[in-house]
């Protein structure tokens, strides 16, 4: 979940990341309006560990390198405006100088949505995230039941596909990787289901 910071002023792009670097907590950057982020649950955490645990081993030695939430996302929108984003995953192969603070060409992103962040992570984002050249796949993975919504680019642009299903993967084609649900939610015990009426 993220709220929005009341300034006088819409910043810059760069006026953002020198206010960044110096901020205790994170925050992303919509346009001039800075977000703050809330802080994460043990199971966001285990489950965005196993990601980069199961990424990282496949893709070492190659030239794609996986980030955490570390590292800023940078990306322009198609009507100009530019965004900073803190995606859970992010793998790159065409990486910003290593002293850059963010990058701007990943082929794979990954979000771990919790129902604070469902519809930031399904809208406002997808949104986003597909409108970059370089993307491949966005992936939203639920932190309530085992689900994984895969958003795959194709020739005639990006189409989904939903994971339930331990046994299933999810097959990176380019990368020559594949991501096994049962890797994604290795250790993770699942909250106690809710009313049916409190569920998205």
């Amino acid at each position: 979940m993220s709220a929005i910071l009341k300034t006088d002023v819409l910043l810059t792009p760069e006026e953002y990341l020198c206010w960044e670097a110096k901020a205790k907590n994170k925050h992303e950057y919509l346009g001039g309006i800075i977000h703050a982020m809330a802080g994460g649950r043990v199971i966001h955490s285990l489950i965005a560990s196993n990601i980069l645990i199961a990424l990282g081993s496949r893709l070492r030695g190659k030239i794609c390198r996986v980030y955490n939430s570390d590292i800023i996302m940078r990306l322009k929108m198609p009507t100009g405006q530019i965004r900073f984003y803190y995606p859970d995953v992010q793998v790159v192969c065409d990486s910003n100088p290593p002293d850059d603070v963010f990058q701007e060409k990943p082929v794979l992103l990954v979000e771990v949505a919790s129902p604070s962040t469902w519809r930031t992570d399904h809208v406002e984002k997808l949104e986003a995230y597909t409108t970059i050249p370089t993307l491949e796949w966005y992936l939203l993975v639920d932190t309530r039941r085992c689900e994984v919504l895969v958003h795959h680019r194709e020739a005639d642009g990006f189409h989904s596909l939903k994971l339930t299903n331990l046994d299933d993967k999810v097959t990176l084609k380019s990368l020559a990787v594949d991501l096994p649900l049962a890797d994604i939610y290795a250790d993770v015990i699942f909250p106690p289901p809710k009313d049916p009426d409190e569920e998205e």
